[in-house]
């Protein structure tokens, strides 16, 4: 008997170790260093600067964003094909600057892009103007190996040969010696290298011939780490540290001082007109004065629509950063939830095996209970796991459950398509519910939770499992403000009979919530328990879902004077309950 029982109790002791782990999934390590791969030579945005060291745009970029999100990153930089191969055979994890293609997008995954560029046919100052690609046709045009414009031109086919060189700076110095008829180079670092190489004989020929997004890559599949940078760069843009490196990097290049044999030829230019004009001026002042006062009053009224037009961009601002954030969330869904869903889906499928394997070998282990007494079972005495394995293993299907609904409910958030169905229920029952999945929780949080469920409360018409969400995520969240045991949690429905809506109030004796922080609680990705791991999402998901119902969500907090949430749903009725 006993040698035919010994698996049966390694297996449960494996099942019981190993679910957790399961159920969490992994994460990326905090002490993993990256590596980011760039161009050595493609100034402004990123070279090898005299010292030997990473240096531009993208550099600096790179830092700031691995400084808000605590990543540690190490550069590698070299020739640009050097650098795509090493992205595919995984001596690079990431490539700062890529221009996005569709051709490219088959082998690589792109961040939401942090630059346009812009590219331009250069030529010598003699040369016949080139206006277009197709002015091209029949030339000898010089382009830099494996960039976006190598793949363009190689695509349309409009150049008589293609020269090929390592870099953007071979390609104009190779143009400037006298070889061939153009170049194409991105137009920043074109204009940037004839400045600091000197190349005089050189033009901007044609400007804005292209343009394509640039940004970060991966290789395809890396999504976690690509929505670490995405989250990272929208940050970056909200706070105004990304428009301080673009302007330091990207900003208008500053002109070359004149010789002052031209700066005084230019004053005498100036200078002898404007003293006619100061002489007409000082004639016409008297009638001036009147116009002024006239153009006064218009120019008080053109201020006025000039701040509408202020208010309005600020607006307009604030959406396409909200669009951006959104975009990241969608490349973070992408990836997260076919991570979770599949080992979700393997518990969901194993655990009611699980649970009969377990209902079958309850009868041998009854069978040597009566026999031999009692034993231990997984270090644990079997009195006690006889009562306790079924709790654990249900428990464990239901906890799987909500984590297939919560991934639903993050696709949801993304991009909502169809409404969830919806069906008479009581908010009581939903209370009820939800205090049950959390039991555990709230017995480690605090001695103190009181419930006060109000009688003949009118029927809602919603989803009762997505509405226990929004209402297991309050719980948690007034859980996690408490200092400790001692503090207490309070919970109570009711119905407004002003507002004509049910309510419950979730009410916690917690550290409460800064000022400045209570119109952020529902953003994607605000959270303030970062550092505990929090993502930011359970209140954004749960505002989702009391919005698509017709309800609300409202906080009052003081700091260190708790917290008080209440969610309000109508009822659609005109009178109140008697």
């Amino acid at each position: 008997m006993a040698i035919f029982l010994r698996p049966v109790f390694h297996l449960l002791l494996l099942l019981l170790v190993l679910i957790p782990r399961v159920v969490r999934g992994e994460e990326l390590s905090p002490e993993r260093i990256f590596i980011v791969g760039g161009d050595r030579d493609y100034p402004p945005y990123e070279f090898i600067d005299k010292n030997g060291a990473a240096a531009g745009f993208n550099v600096e970029l790179t830092r700031a964003i691995a400084g808000v999100m605590g990543l540690g990153v190490e550069f590698r930089m070299g020739g640009w094909k050097e650098m795509r191969d090493a992205l595919q055979t995984r001596r690079v994890d990431i490539l700062q600057g890529i221009s996005y293609s569709e051709a490219r997008s088959r082998s690589v995954d792109f961040s939401p892009p942090h630059s346009i560029v812009s590219h331009a046919i250069f030529a010598r100052r003699e040369s016949p103007p080139a206006r277009s690609l197709d002015d091209l046709k029949g030339k000898e045009v010089i382009v830099f190996q494996s960039g976006i414009m190598h793949d363009l031109l190689e695509q349309k086919r409009v150049a008589k040969r293609l020269v090929l060189t390592a870099t953007p700076a071979d390609a104009l110095r190779l143009l400037a010696s006298g070889r061939h008829d153009y170049a194409v180079v991105a137009a920043l670092p074109g204009t940037y290298l004839i400045r600091e190489l000197r190349l005089t004989n050189l033009v901007p020929s044609a400007t804005g011939i292209a343009f394509y997004p640039y940004g970060y890559g991966v290789r395809k599949g890396n999504d976690e780490l690509l929505s670490r940078f995405s989250e990272g760069l929208a940050i970056l843009k909200k706070t105004g540290e990304y428009q301080r490196i673009h302007d330091r990097w990207l900003g208008v290049l500053e002109p070359r001082p004149l010789p002052w044999q031209e700066v005084a030829s230019s004053a005498a230019v100036v200078v002898v007109p404007l003293c006619f004009i100061l002489c007409g001026a000082l004639l016409w002042s008297r009638s001036l004065r009147r116009q002024v006062a006239i153009r006064t009053q218009s120019l008080a009224r053109e201020v006025e629509v000039r701040e509408r037009a202020v208010e309005e961009l600020r607006l307009h601002q604030a959406q396409l950063l909200q669009a951006d954030k959104m975009k990241s969330l969608g490349i973070l869904v992408s990836g997260v939830a076919h991570e979770i869903n599949n080992p979700t889906g393997l518990i969901l499928l194993n655990l009611p095996i699980l649970q009969e394997v377990y209902q079958d070998a309850a009868l041998l282990l009854e069978e040597r209970y009566k026999e031999e007494g009692e034993f231990s079972l997984g270090g644990i005495p079997y009195g006690r796991m006889r009562e306790e394995v079924p709790t654990l293993l249900a428990e464990t299907l239901e906890g799987a459950r909500r984590i297939k609904r919560i991934v639903e409910d993050l696709k949801d958030f993304a991009r909502s398509d169809n409404m969830p169905a919806m069906e008479p229920l009581a908010l009581n029952n939903v209370v009820k519910a939800a205090l049950r999945l959390v039991d555990a929780t709230l017995r480690q949080a605090t001695h103190r939770l009181t419930v006060n469920y109000a009688d003949q409360l009118p029927q809602l018409r919603g989803n009762p499992h997505r509405i226990e969400q929004v209402v297991v995520n309050l719980i948690v969240n007034a859980c996690q403000a408490l200092p400790g045991p001692d503090r207490g949690i309070i919970l109570e429905t009711g119905y407004n009979r002003e507002r004509g809506e049910v309510e419950l109030k979730v009410r916690d004796e917690g550290v409460g919530i800064a000022a400045g922080d209570l119109p952020h609680l529902t953003d994607p990705f605000f959270t303030t328990k970062r550092e505990e791991g929090g993502t930011g999402l359970g209140l954004s998901v749960s505002a989702g879902i009391v919005k698509e119902h017709g309800g609300t969500l409202r906080f009052d907090s003081q700091p260190g004077g708790g917290t008080t949430v209440t969610l309000a749903f109508p009822t659609g009725e005109e009178q109140a309950p008697p």
